[in-house]
């Protein structure tokens, strides 16, 4: 395949394909990358640590093993990626944007990148996030802001909005991220790609900063998964990272269960019913909507329902207050005291549960790790009675780039003329998040801008190619990806 033929849109299976039967080189295939983020990335800011050199040596070795025939089995061989910048990197800076992090390099590579490199990776480099991948934009001091590639005046949802924003564009084939507000599912939704958050114990969940440094971290929530602009690219992706941590691998194996179906007129489709103090974009919820029709038309069991016993508002507490516990683990007593004064001062609709996890004594934090069991036990028996659960991903799509230095607890949205809470944008996400739910995100539409809309298929634990598949069927009966039409040249 001559070099001028390759799309670099192409799904990243499509491209391993043309690399296994030796129609472009690992090292052209490259080139054909670094390209482009020389001519796309200086505007768009998605890639903010360039690994080229070392690229260039993966893309060799690879090229050499092919020609001597001394390939091992390795699925991503050849193929360029990008991870987080959150994801450590042996000899790379992980800054979580922070300019005080700006030469703080790893000393060694997290599983998740060591898996990427053994599985024949060629790492091109590290995609920019929000301060702390805390916040649904990828803007900060240390490497600037990072735009949409359908709308440079809006953000690309975070904290991998830099990794989603460089699929979109076409500057990479796949992305590695982090997820415990939606960082992976937002992202990919506000940037009309595929995202998927694993199972919780599916991916080693160290490796990643902010975080432990050592396997098995006593925190819970935090996934790494990957994002693509393929569902087919997820099972791709996930397979090569899932797998237990340093351990545990003395003893235990992973085996996947297959997808519950392969035909989505077998799925049997739940969908989470509205709430009235959650307003969605009704653009969203038109779409979420269109997909119900499509799939009745196509003899698919779609109803309107949620798991027994399951209040969206006592969920959203729950998972608040975990949050907080996880967010502010480090702070210091009078900085903890502080945090919890500004909070009472400034109140807000979940700001009890903020201070719960602020303040929360021993006894109280696994009163919160056991209101977790139980949703974790509500939703075992709902997926007896259903395979996936349809819901958005947030309550909006792409909205304009806010003002980073107007607090987060500040900042408001407007959804369908009513003003609300910025943070109830981790709302939908924590549905899959709180109990560590499989949730896949996939494109669905455009707005009438023409900005993308998505949609999150949840999944039953353990269970990560049910949701995958699912959003596969679509692709392939509807199909998926489109690429900006600004970023075509």
């Amino acid at each position: 395949m001559p070099h001028s033929t390759i799309d670099v849109f192409a799904p990243a299976h499509v491209l391993l394909k043309a690399l296994q039967e030796g129609s472009i080189s690992a090292s052209a295939l490259l080139e054909l990358y670094l390209e482009r983020i020389a001519r796309y990335n200086p505007q768009l800011k998605a890639i903010v640590v360039l690994n080229e050199e070392r690229a260039r040596q993966q893309a060799w070795d690879a090229d050499r093993a092919r020609t001597r025939g001394t390939l091992s089995a390795c699925s991503l061989h050849g193929l360029p990626i990008t991870v987080k910048d959150c994801l450590e990197v042996a000899g790379l800076p992980s800054t979580m944007g922070l300019p005080e992090r700006a030469n703080s390099l790893s000393m060694q590579n997290g599983p998740v990148v060591q898996s990427l490199l053994s599985a024949g990776g060629v790492l091109l480099g590290k995609t920019n996030v929000s301060p702390y991948a805390g916040d649904w934009h990828a803007h900060n001091k240390l490497f600037g802001r990072t735009d949409n590639p359908w709308d440079a005046k809006r953000t690309p949802g975070g904290s991998t909005g830099g990794g989603a924003a460089a699929l979109a564009a076409g500057l990479t084939p796949l992305e590695y991220g982090g997820d415990i507000g939606g960082s992976i599912r937002i992202p990919a939704s506000f940037c009309g790609i595929y995202g998927h958050r694993p199972s919780e114990t599916l991916v080693p969940r160290y490796g990643y900063v902010p975080g432990p440094s050592l396997p098995n971290p006593a925190i819970v929530m935090g996934v790494q998964g990957p994002l693509a602009r393929s569902a087919a690219d997820l099972k791709l992706g996930l397979k090569v990272i899932a797998g237990p941590s340093v351990g545990e691998d003395v003893a235990w194996q992973l085996q996947l269960p297959p997808p519950r179906h392969q035909r989505l007129s077998e799925f049997r489709v739940a969908v989470l019913p509205p709430v009235d103090w959650l307003p969605v974009d009704h653009e969203i919820t038109e779409a979420l909507e269109n997909l119900v029709i499509e799939l009745r038309k196509r003899g698919v069991i779609v109803a309107q329902v949620q798991p027994e016993s399951f209040d969206l508002r006592e969920h959203e507490e729950v998972y608040t207050s975990l949050m907080q516990a996880i967010t502010y683990a480090d702070l210091d007593e009078q900085a903890r005291a502080l945090q919890v004064e500004w909070v009472r001062h400034r109140g807000g609709p979940f700001s009890d549960a903020e201070l719960l996890g602020l303040t929360a004594t021993a006894s109280q934090l696994f009163a919160l790790l056991s209101k977790r069991e139980q949703y974790r036990a509500i939703y075992r028996d709902f997926f007896k009675q259903w395979d996936v659960l349809l819901t958005p991903v947030t309550i909006t799509y792409a909205f304009e780039h806010i003002n980073p230095h107007i607090p987060f607890a500040s900042r408001k949205l407007s959804i369908n003329g009513e003003v609300v809470p910025y943070a109830f944008m981790k709302v939908y996400p924590g549905l899959a998040t709180l109990s560590g739910q499989p949730a896949t995100a996939f494109p669905w539409g455009r707005s009438k801008t023409g900005l993308p809309l998505g949609l999150q298929v949840i999944g039953p634990y353990l269970e990560d190619y049910t949701p995958i598949t699912f959003a596969e069927l679509l692709e392939r009966e509807f199909g998926g990806f489109v690429a900006p039409q600004s970023y075509l040249r």
